[in-house]
């Protein structure tokens, strides 16, 4: 068995390189550029006036100064700026060239056509040409983009990007056992709930899902299976890759041509892990128990759709005060289920009595998952521990 930093740095070995695509900046969320957008204008284009109030020269304060004219949004006042006069200005509008503040309306006393300026501060209230971005500014997060984003980009008057094409990920739940939500069990059967967990965490990654027919536990139906994943960019299958006499994922990979990176790692739970590449295709085999599958997927398989978006999110690790004793750990990483709670400095770690691997209403309940690495030592309350949040 390797070791859980190992079997990650392996899997995420197997991400190609990404592909791009264009595509309009209306359609941009949450998806990574490939390269920096770059802003084909200066924002602002010009002097603005950051509020509502009078254009005047600070060299005529406090008044009586003339008022000659009016500048709003979309309608910029084209007159000169001259000694002892204002103009009437409103958030966003153009200061005229000359005049080098603008003071609030609530600080104006307006008599007809001058004004006295009777208070406020010395802050210009002047949005200077360029201060958010100048022409030619590159942008480029190195993430998913956000709602901000999308603003940022129309602003710089970038209609379309080239990002990374969405992974495209095939997710084959396997065994004799599994029937569909919403049909009824036979004797021995249990529902098969798996592969809807798998394939939210891969969307919510970013990738673009299709989810296959459940695979019986027969050699022909695992080749089946594999050959309708044909042009997926990751294959994850989910059980029947054990070495029981009913487990055919492995040995039917390997007949397809799969070159294993790894089988089996020391972490729980999760064990029984198989990663490894089948031609071009990236390829996960996760455990059949739904809390092992939905944990790997969460430490495996995120992290691998990202770097096929060409981004690397770490272990995102935190911490945390831990709120109950723990027993020493034993020879694998263990991550446990827990909740998190507010604490005076950090968040309180609660771990969940029963962390049984087929458990998921805890997991359901569940914030986080508590990290303790092999032979971790007795833990006491109050001491600071890591977690995955979920």
């Amino acid at each position: 068995m390797i070791t859980t930093d190992k079997a990650l740095a392996l899997v995420l070995d197997l991400a190609p390189p990404p592909e791009g695509e264009e595509i309009a900046i209306a359609d941009a969320l949450d998806r990574v550029l490939l390269a920096p957008a770059v802003a084909a204008l200066t924002q602002p284009p010009f002097d603005a006036s950051a509020m509502d109030g009078y254009a005047l020269r600070g060299a005529d304060l406090p008044g009586p100064v003339q008022v000659i004219g009016t500048s709003s949004a979309g309608h910029p006042w084209q007159g000169e700026a001259r000694p002892g006069t204002a103009v009437r200005i409103f958030t966003g509008a153009p200061v005229p060239q000359g005049y080098d503040r603008v003071v609030m309306q609530e600080n104006v006393r307006r008599e007809g056509d001058r004004i006295t300026v009777s208070g406020g501060s010395d802050n210009p209230n002047i949005r200077p040409q360029g201060s958010d971005f100048a022409q030619g500014y590159g942008f480029h997060p190195h993430r998913p983009l956000r709602a901000g984003d999308i603003c940022l980009l129309a602003a710089m008057n970038v209609p379309r990007v080239q990002v990374a094409r969405r992974p495209r990920v095939a997710i084959m739940p396997g065994g004799d056992e599994l029937v569909r939500p919403g049909e009824t069990p036979g004797p021995g059967q249990i529902i098969c709930s798996n592969d809807l967990a798998i394939a939210a965490i891969a969307r919510k990654a970013g990738a673009e899902v299709t989810l296959l027919p459940i695979a019986r536990d027969t050699e022909e139906s695992v080749t089946q299976g594999f050959h309708m994943a044909r042009d997926a960019d990751l294959i994850v299958t989910i059980g029947g890759a054990s070495v029981g006499d009913h487990d055919f994922v492995g040995k039917v990979a390997a007949d397809l041509g799969m070159e294993r990176a790894f089988y089996k790692l020391a972490m729980r739970p999760g064990k029984p892990l198989m990663a490894g590449r089948m031609g071009r295709r990236a390829m996960l085999g996760l455990p059949g128990n739904p809390v092992s599958a939905i944990v790997c997927a969460t430490i495996f398989m995120r992290p691998l759709i990202y770097r096929m978006q060409g981004v690397d999110i770490g272990t995102e690790l935190h911490r945390a005060r831990l709120a109950a004793p723990l027993r020493p750990e034993g020879d694998r990483q263990h991550y446990l289920r827990a909740r998190l709670v507010q604490g005076d400095d950090l968040p309180q770690l609660h771990p969940f009595t029963d962390q049984g691997s087929s458990q998921l209403k805890i997991l359901s309940q569940a914030d986080a998952l508590m990290v303790r690495p092999a032979h971790d030592p007795a833990r006491e309350p109050g001491e600071i521990v890591e977690y995955l949040a979920l």
